[in-house]
């Protein structure tokens, strides 16, 4: 069962983080922020102005107390020590956003918005150095640890893209659509009707395996191989969209959360976790050797494309709520995944050891 953090919020959650020391924020409807210690207790409370929703919350990798908080178009830089007036605003997003990246040398910020666009800020001299675009609403983007310069980003143009910051043209582009109607054959009419908008990302920690959920319910994980991607691995748990994937600091460990209501864990280790034999065999390639698709019901297939075994989950959350963040954190000496969604409490459940 999970344990619940009430008193925060009066609005449904819509985002998470914690920083090194333990600390949870979260942003909710209506321009509500809030802090907590880590054992569920509210540390802090802030109403942010326009009661915009407060649709992304990160701490700085390198200075804890500096919360950057997205809300309506707007960026705020906070002091988690002292919840008051924003330190600084930043307005360069022409949208709402819908997800923030800092860098882990905290000198770049990146913010996606509903236009498509993502901007990138030069925190030390405080503008914007970079605007990345995706044709449509662009949900999530990620700087890839270890590499400062380097992102990833997805939309529900069903595109991922691997941005340098030296270059305003991504490096690398996948259509998520493009790779299923190749494979799949013949499509079925759920793909047809559900098509993989991509909605989240996550980069391991060794910052060249990520992974990206989607609408159709589907997983792909990939591998970044220079200035290019390939998909390792594609799995489905989720009967609905996969609105949040998280790879937790083991390596290749990897939570998702869906509209159905579910949070899985998934040990992709023994899929990624050793180099292929060609890591430069291109993208092409492998689709070309991609087995079909075996049985009609595509729904519970497979992984895909590399013919690798079928991914069972480790463990499986009927959390019963749509999820709109899912989050990672130690508390009081065991890891625990925190889960926001419609409600206006976090709930919390315990995490096997690795």
């Amino acid at each position: 069962m999970a344990v619940k953090w009430t008193g925060g919020h009066s609005s449904s959650i819509l985002c998470l983080n914690v920083n090194t020391e333990g600390l949870v924020a979260s942003g909710a409807e209506r321009g509500e922020l809030t802090l907590w210690d880590g054992g569920g207790t509210p540390a802090g409370r802030l109403q942010l102005p326009k009661a915009d929703d407060v649709t992304s919350v990160v701490f700085s990798p390198r200075c804890p107390t500096r919360l950057y908080t997205a809300h309506g178009e707007t960026i705020s830089l906070l002091d988690a020590r002292s919840l008051k007036e924003p330190i600084e605003h930043f307005h360069v997003n022409e949208e709402e956003i819908n997800c923030l990246s800092v860098n882990n040398t905290d000198n770049f910020l990146a913010a996606a918005d509903d236009s498509g666009a993502v901007k990138v800020v030069d925190l030390e001299n405080k503008k914007v150095i970079r605007s990345l675009r995706h044709s449509n609403i662009c949900s999530s983007v990620v700087f890839r640890p270890q590499r400062p310069q380097s992102l990833v980003s997805c939309g529900l143009d069903m595109q991922v893209m691997l941005w340098n910051l030296q270059k305003a043209r991504p490096l690398w582009t996948t259509n998520l659509q493009e790779c299923e109607t190749e494979e799949d054959s013949p499509q079925s009419a759920g793909q047809f009707f559900n098509p993989p908008l991509a909605h989240s990302l996550s980069v391991a920690s060794c910052g060249n395996i990520f992974g990206c959920g989607a609408q159709d319910g589907k997983v792909r994980i990939f591998r970044v191989t220079g200035a290019k991607f390939e998909r390792e691995l594609e799995f489905q748990g989720h009967s609905l969209g996969v609105s949040q994937v998280l790879f937790m600091p083991e390596a290749y460990w990897l939570l998702t959360g869906g509209n159905d209501g579910k949070v899985l864990l998934w040990d992709v280790s023994s899929d990624v976790g050793k180099q292929q034999k060609s890591p430069a065999k291109s993208l092409q390639r492998r689709k070309a050797q991609a087995p079909a698709s075996t049985g009609k019901d595509g729904k519970h297939n497979k992984v895909a494309s590399q013919g690798h075994a079928r991914v069972i989950p480790k463990l499986t959350i009927e959390h019963g709520e749509k999820v709109n963040w899912i989050s990672c954190a130690e508390i009081k000496g065991s890891r625990r995944v925190l889960v926001a969604d419609q409600s206006s409490s976090v709930s919390v459940y315990p995490l096997p050891d690795p």
